[in-house]
């Protein structure tokens, strides 16, 4: 009889994982370093309650998301291929393989996962949890340096503790100027043999931010209540701020109730339930959509002597 919480070597789809176990079994968390760092299952009693859509070798040929990955340095959209933060200028080259696009042309969601070099720096398990933490130096002499030319180190910290994975990402400059903070992550959740439709669905924000044909944020905002309920034919592609932290997001059904809770460092996030397929994100983001292009005070700076941490939840009831 297991005793203690513990930590699993594995492969998916050719590629070495690591997963956490509770004692019991009941939650496993699994987690690719080699691919980003990304959260590729999340199973509670056996059940999956991430959307791995296309699969782990898909995501890392082409950076198409699935799981819970890490988007990196910027979340969601640019409006376009040039961004000046801090007195700088960075022209995006569109021909890097290192980036991705929407289908309108603009940068989305970061580099490529073969641009993360992640080395796993932790993982120990004992009676009270299970925790994997991963390193990523951004510098020169790294290929993706060109396209976001600010040194510094981002760890992240994996965490199951009872029913709750939290995953902290820490962002620590290394050089003399100050590094923004644009990053988030894209949790795909579901309800295995619940009907989309009868999704109950809490989403505790209280500001939308309006964005343009082209998903881009455009200054202007309002007041927002989303009523908690079935999910029904409702869709989301959606940013929103303002979030009642006292209150998590939730989604619930079919005995289980997932709870996803922005614990630090994420007061922006961008709602993701599309018509065609059995998920919803509820995205944590530190800044808002287009946030390296736009600027202004949405944008973290973080000053060479100081280091930003960012967290957020899954708990499963």
């Amino acid at each position: 009889m297991a005793i203690g919480y513990r930590i699993a070597e594995g492969s998916v789809e050719g590629y070495a994982v690591k997963t956490l176990c509770t004692p019991d079994g009941s939650i496993a968390a699994t987690f690719v370093p080699a691919v980003g760092m990304v959260g590729c299952s999340l199973t509670h009693r056996g059940a999956e309650l991430l959307g791995v859509r296309a699969g782990v070798a898909r995501y890392a040929a082409s950076g198409s998301t699935m799981g819970i990955p890490l988007l990196y340095p910027w979340a969601n959209r640019l409006s376009g291929l040039r961004y000046t933060v801090a007195g700088q200028t960075v022209a995006l080259d569109p021909k890097s393989p290192l980036l991705h696009f929407d289908a309108h042309g603009a940068p989305i969601h970061g580099f490529q996962p073969a641009a993360l070099h992640w080395q796993l720096t932790r993982t120990d398990a004992d009676r009270s949890e299970a925790r994997l933490q991963a390193r990523l130096e951004h510098r020169t002499g790294v290929p993706a340096f060109a396209l976001f030319p600010f040194p510094h180190e981002l760890t992240i910290d994996v965490c199951l503790r009872d029913a709750s994975l939290t995953i902290a990402t820490t962002l620590r400059p290394t050089g003399d100027a100050a590094v923004p903070a644009s990053f988030g992550f894209h949790p795909y959740l579901r309800l295995p043999d619940v009907p989309r439709g009868e999704w109950h669905v809490e989403i505790p924000v209280q500001r939308q931010l309006f964005v343009d044909e082209r998903l881009i944020p455009t200054g202007a905002s309002a007041v927002a209540r989303i009523e908690p309920g079935r999910l029904g034919n409702r869709t989301f592609d959606t940013p929103y701020t303002e979030i009642d932290h006292d209150s998590p997001f939730v989604l619930a059904g079919g005995g289980r109730r997932i709870e996803v809770t922005f614990t630090g460092g994420y007061p922006y996030t961008q709602v993701y339930a599309p018509p065609d397929a059995e998920v919803i994100c509820f995205e944590p983001m530190t800044a808002p959509p287009n946030a390296l292009v736009a600027g202004g005070s949405a944008l973290p700076l973080i000053a060479p002597s100081q280091q930003f941490t960012a967290a957020f939840t899954i708990t499963l009831r």
